[in-house]
């Protein structure tokens, strides 16, 4: 009993005593010079959460652009591999338009740059598809895997050792239109020799010469 008695008086007296405190930090206050110190400690703090709030967002922006950094120096290296990538496995012979084709393209009324578009367009569909096929299969994507079990159906004994696409190909790694110019175009480079075709099973393989 007495022992509670002890904490009820202690409890009583240290509220007192803040009420106190209060009481005394309240005269202080009223003090002009006081007064004017608590102002100036009010306008520092002030300023001193601002700067912290300014050094929470520089904080979170160098987070950002490091994840940025991050991110851009992965796909560079990405890219890096795939060029070292192309440059051990591109083809031998790639088609390339020749003054040859001039009097051709002109009756065609194509354009030189018309013509070499296609070609640049070729050549990419060519590179993508040997890609896939020098890619490891163990880091093949399920869509690679597909792409490659294709281009492998598709090779007969005309084919072997020799790069080639077919129509699927130019559909699947470029944005060409397989209309009545690109025929003509196809024309013009068999015709030059760039270009021949291997016909069978219902496709029509064009082999870079």
């Amino acid at each position: 009993m007495a022992s509670d008695l002890e904490q009820i008086c202690s409890h009583i007296n240290e509220k007192i005593g803040n009420i106190k405190k209060t009481l005394s930090l309240r005269s202080c206050g009223q003090e002009p010079n006081l007064k004017t110190m608590l102002n100036k400690i009010g306008d520092e703090i002030i300023t001193v959460n601002e700067l912290l709030n300014k050094l929470e967002l520089e904080i979170q922006y160098q987070e950002q652009t490091n994840t940025s950094l991050k991110e851009l120096c992965e796909s560079l290296e990405e890219d890096y591999k795939d060029m070292e990538h192309l440059k051990e496995n591109i083809p031998p012979h790639l088609p390339q338009v020749t003054p040859g084709t001039q009097n051709w393209y002109m009756k065609c009324r194509l354009t030189y740059c018309q013509i070499n578009d296609v070609i640049k367009e070729i050549n990419k569909a060519v590179l993508s598809k040997y890609k896939i096929l020098h890619q490891p299969k163990k880091s093949m994507s399920s869509v690679a895997r597909n792409l490659y079990h294709r281009f492998i159906d598709e090779e007969t004994k005309d084919t072997r050792g020799r790069h080639f696409i077919v129509e699927a190909d130019i559909k699947e790694f470029t944005a060409l239109k397989l209309d009545k110019r690109f025929h003509m175009i196809l024309n013009i480079l068999r015709h030059c020799r760039r270009l021949s075709e291997v016909r069978g099973g219902g496709l029509t393989r064009y082999v870079i010469t």
